[in-house]
Formats: structure tokens, C-alpha cells, sequence
């Protein structure tokens, strides 16, 4: 699209993006996904790489800030850190 958008006329979606991101990122998200249906994970980490990362560096830390951090729940973060701390300790052996 060569011509000026009309922000007057935009779709709600695109209006919004427009606001959030400016006219040139929206035109762009535009172009990319135009009649595509999108669906945005609530996390924005992906699950089996925080539980690698968790597993590789995390094991000893705080697991309320990594939940946090994460956006994963505490549960979650206390079990991959005993599972991870298992495999080390087999590792050892």
C-alpha cells in the first residue's frame, strides 16, 4: 500500500495497532497476517524452554520471583526445580 492510511476508516484491530505500534509496524502486521485468525498465548515464555532453563540454572533459585518472572505458577516452578535437582543428583551417582 503506497497511499496514506485514513485512520478515520480503519477496523477496530488495525485502529488499535495503529495506536499501539504506529502506522508503518501496523501496515506491516497487515500485510503479514491479513485474513489469517490469530490466537496469542496467554504466556508469553514458551513452557519446555523455561522448564530447560529452570532445570539448567534455576535450580537453587527462589521459586516465587521465577513465577513471576515467568509467568508460570509457583506449583509449576517448584516441581520442574525438584525434577531437575533429581536428575542431577542421578547424574551424580
Amino acid at each position: 500500500m503506497t497511499e496514506p492510511v485514513d485512520k478515520r476508516l480503519l477496523q477496530p484491530l488495525y485502529e488499535r495497532l495503529e495506536q499501539l505500534l504506529g502506522p508503518e509496524a501496523m501496515l506491516m502486521v497487515w500485510s503479514e497476517y491479513k485474513g489469517t485468525q490469530i490466537n496469542f498465548p496467554a504466556h508469553l515464555y514458551n513452557r519446555e524452554r523455561v522448564q530447560q532453563r529452570l532445570m539448567r540454572e534455576h535450580l537453587d533459585d527462589r521459586p516465587q520471583q521465577l513465577a513471576r518472572k515467568y509467568g508460570y505458577s509457583q506449583k509449576w516452578v517448584q516441581q520442574v526445580q525438584r525434577e531437575g535437582r533429581q536428575r542431577a543428583e542421578k547424574q551424580d551417582q
